[in-house]
């Protein structure tokens, strides 16, 4: 039914738009010239035209007020839909590196102390520093 008045809605919608084009301006419509007894006399109020757009705007709110009041009802007991939510695993956090205090390179990725001497074998590195002793 929801769907049908839907489809007729749309319909009257049409025939409003169509019946409101063809009818010839009267003016005073923003301020446009014509006469302003035009509006108000005895042959523009009867015209077919006024009155099928009446009757068809009319027809056009009450099929609103019908269509708004029917999807309350079809839509008030309905739960969310959660048949596209993803399911993934929780994943695991990364334990955080340590902050070197100094800002530089880890201390087991410090860069070797220059040799004095070319030839000269290296001194042997501090195990608490990591640095070669001098």
């Amino acid at each position: 039914m929801f769907l049908f008045l839907t489809v007729v809605q749309a319909l009257v919608a049409a025939m409003l738009v169509g019946v409101i084009l063809v009818q010839k301006s009267e003016g005073g419509g923003l301020g446009v010239g014509g006469s302003p007894s035009g509006l108000m006399s005895a042959r523009g109020a009867a015209s077919f035209l006024t009155r099928a757009t009446s009757v068809l705007a009319t027809i056009f709110v009450v099929l609103s007020i019908i269509l708004a009041a029917m999807a309350v009802h079809e839509t008030s007991g309905r739960d969310i839909d959660t048949s596209l939510q993803r399911q993934t695993a929780p994943v695991a956090p990364v334990p955080a590196q340590p902050a070197d205090p100094l800002g530089g390179a880890a201390a087991n990725q410090a860069a070797p102390a220059p040799s004095a001497a070319p030839g000269a074998t290296p001194a042997p590195a501090d195990p608490l520093s990591g640095a070669a002793k001098q």
